[in-house]
């Protein structure tokens, strides 16, 4: 889960934002695992790991989205996510601290047209956490990435991670595992000693 202690490991909390969470494109998972990421927050400021709030923030105009997503942003209607709108706010409970980090995305993987890869490898980052929405999507396109990048490890708090179903959420978890990704519960993670 991480090796020489908690430095190297980063926190990616990704996509805890009210739109996402209790909007109009909610992850039905979604709400139920806040105390669980507020905990990962916790328990990663007690140990002094860097926490990267990855968010997302579009054009209110639409023109940064993906194709599928466009149909949100037509005649004049502020779209999920929309850079400045209530609907991009973190939800309720998560708060970006001091020493923590803003990273800003416009499509499903937390690394696709960012700087996170420079950012991690300038903090001395190998390891990566990752909590947040939604299992197939974000979480599962960063966690590829961070693998085909070569973070070692990568581990996905399951029960800080949700999808749509219980059922999308485990056959991503288990895909996932197939690659060497660690699958703690956060009572796990908690748990751990580095």
């Amino acid at each position: 889960m991480a090796a020489q202690g908690w430095n190297g490991t980063a926190l990616l909390v990704l996509d805890m934002q009210k739109d996402f969470i209790e909007g109009p494109i909610a992850v039905k998972g979604g709400k139920e695992i806040v105390p669980n990421v507020i905990k990962a927050v916790q328990v990663a400021r007690q140990r002094g790991i860097l926490i990267v709030w990855i968010v997302r923030e579009n054009d209110p105009l639409g023109r940064d989205v993906e194709l599928f997503r466009r149909h949100y942003y037509t005649q004049g209607q502020v779209g999920p996510a929309s850079k400045g709108s209530r609907g991009a706010e973190l939800v309720e409970g998560l708060v970006i601290g001091e020493g923590d980090y803003k990273l800003v995305k416009t499509r499903f993987s937390a690394f696709f047209a960012t700087h996170l890869h420079s950012l991690l490898q300038g903090a001395g980052i190998n390891n990566l956490v990752i909590t947040g929405v939604q299992t197939p999507n974000c979480v599962r396109q960063t966690v590829f990435d961070a693998v085909a990048l070569d973070y070692q490890p990568v581990t996905v708090i399951v029960d800080a991670t949700a999808a749509a179903t219980p059922e999308i959420h485990l056959a991503n978890v288990f895909d996932m595992k197939n690659i060497g990704v660690a699958t703690p519960t956060l009572q796990e993670w908690t748990d751990f000693k580095a």
